[in-house]
């Protein structure tokens, strides 16, 4: 069996709340890196993007995600990630990579206020600019895709479990 699941996605894929029900279910450890570089940093993720600047923000969670060891973990991750080859190459040697797939539309509508959410993006771009951006690099990275369209978060857990023991 695998020693960790890394999960990448856009942010409002689910990446927190499946990861937390599927550790549950397989008796694994939960972390979320989002926490992990507040933590670090004393300051919630809209803070360091409004304070350092977005590369600021992009290197420190590059960094934080770097020196990320965990073993018999379920990872969720930042949306952006994915833009720290460094972190992703890391993630690719502590375990299996799963996109958590999502369209657009529905990213958009479980989203809300981008800012307040502490969402990675440059001031000129829209969600429908940075999700094309993103879906490149996350099918990029990912060992497996987990479509989640339309399906509850029960479906999710059993669809990733099903890929946790076959693999």
């Amino acid at each position: 069996m695998l020693d960790n699941l890394i999960l990448i996605g856009m942010p409002g894929a689910g990446k927190s709340t499946v990861g937390v029900v599927l550790a549950k279910k397989l008796g694994m450890r939960f972390v979320d890196s989002d926490l992990v570089i507040q933590e670090q940093a004393g300051r919630l993720l809209h803070r360091i993007i409004e304070e350092d600047g977005l590369e600021g923000f992009l290197e420190l969670e590059d960094r934080v995600n770097r020196e990320l060891l965990v073993h018999n973990s379920v990872v969720a991750t930042g949306g952006s990630a994915v833009y720290g080859t460094k972190a992703m190459n890391h993630f690719k040697t502590l375990g299996r990579v799963v996109y958590l797939k999502l369209p657009l539309a529905e990213v958009a509508e479980r989203l809300g206020d981008l800012k307040e959410r502490g969402v990675a993006m440059r001031p000129e771009q829209t969600l429908a600019d940075l999700y094309e951006e993103r879906v490149r690099l996350y099918e990029q990275y990912a060992d497996e895709t987990v479509d989640c369209e339309g399906k509850t978060l029960r479906e999710i857990v059993e669809e990733l479990t099903e890929y946790v023991f076959a693999g």
